[in-house]
C-alpha cells in the first residue's frame, strides 16, 4: 500500500495537503459565520454556538499551522532537519486517521464532506511522511 501512496508525486502530496486545510478552514469560516448549523457538526454534541466557536477557532489554528508547515516541507530543497519533518507528517497522519474515524460516526455532513476532508489530509501527510529525503 505504501509503494502505491509513494508513486503520488510529492508537489501532488502538497496540493492535496493546501487543499485540505483550506477547505477545512472554510469549512469553519462557515459555522463561525452561521452559515453551516453549529449542530451539524462536532457529533451534534455542541449545545449552543459559544460551545462551538472555540473548537472552530482551535481548529482554523490547527489549519493554518499545517498549512505552513505543509508549504515549508514542499519549499525545503535543503535536507535540514528531516527526521522532525518526518516525525509532525507521521503525527499529523495519525491526529488525521483517528479524525476520520470520529467523522464516521459523526452527523451526515461530517460523513458525507468531513470524512472526504480528512482522508485527503492523510493522504497527502502520509505521502510527505514516507518521502525518502
Amino acid at each position: 500500500m505504501l509503494e502505491k501512496i509513494r508513486k503520488i508525486n510529492l508537489k501532488t502530496a502538497v496540493f492535496m495537503g493546501i487543499c485540505f486545510y483550506s477547505l477545512t478552514m472554510l469549512l469553519h469560516v462557515l459555522i463561525i459565520s452561521g452559515v453551516i448549523p453549529f449542530t451539524w457538526v462536532n457529533g451534534g454534541r455542541s449545545d449552543a454556538f459559544t460551545t462551538q466557536l472555540p473548537i472552530s477557532i482551535f481548529n482554523i489554528i490547527i489549519c493554518i499551522i499545517g498549512g505552513v508547515f505543509t508549504l515549508v516541507v514542499a519549499g525545503n530543497t535543503l535536507y535540514k532537519h528531516k527526521r522532525g519533518r518526518t516525525v509532525i507528517c507521521w503525527f499529523f497522519v495519525a491526529l488525521w486517521s483517528f479524525g476520520f474515524c470520529q467523522q464516521l460516526l459523526g452527523t451526515p455532513l461530517e460523513k458525507l464532506v468531513g470524512s472526504l476532508l480528512l482522508l485527503l489530509g492523510v493522504i497527502s501527510n502520509l505521502r510527505m511522511a514516507i518521502e525518502k529525503r
